[in-house]
């Protein structure tokens, strides 16, 4: 599992980083590679073994490098305005420098492309089942409906 080349001059576009001397290709690819995502055959980067106790995971053969490219860049926002963060506005010899406004556009860039997201879920199993009378089969659960005998 590797980021591309093509993957990572896209993340490099969408942070406004247009040389290596910030972030060069390594951490570039590090900030991607954190968001693997399920690729367009339905594959999930990893595998579970669970022979083991407790359960390894393994990287999915199968599975084509896909990553959430906006996530990535979100993270590198976040990491430019905690950069910035200590910049305050002053006046001095007739000017005014407004330098929290770096700080603020780099915040609303993360907040863009942290809303970019792709979209994930989760599916949840009701547990314990209920029997056939509505009750586990468990024992008694809170602010279930007796059952009838």
């Amino acid at each position: 599992m590797t980021a591309t080349a093509a993957q990572i001059a896209r993340v490099r576009r969408m942070v406004s980083e247009a040389d290596d001397t910030t972030y060069d290709d390594n951490a570039i690819r590090d900030y991607i590679e954190e968001y693997p995502l399920i690729d367009e055959r339905g594959e999930l980067p990893y595998t579970y073994d669970t022979s083991t106790q407790p359960p390894t995971q393994d990287d999915n053969d199968d599975w084509i490098d896909t990553y959430d490219l906006n996530a990535a860049a979100a993270d590198i926002w976040e990491e430019k305005a905690a950069g910035i963060a200590g910049d305050f506005d002053f006046k001095a010899d007739g000017g005014q420098y407004s330098r929290s406004q770096a700080y603020e556009q780099a915040l609303k860039q993360a907040r863009w492309f942290r809303n970019r997201r792709t979209p994930t879920s989760m599916t949840q199993k009701k547990w314990p089942e209920e029997s056939e009378f509505g009750a586990s089969d468990l024992g008694w659960i809170g602010n279930l409906a007796e059952p009838r005998t």
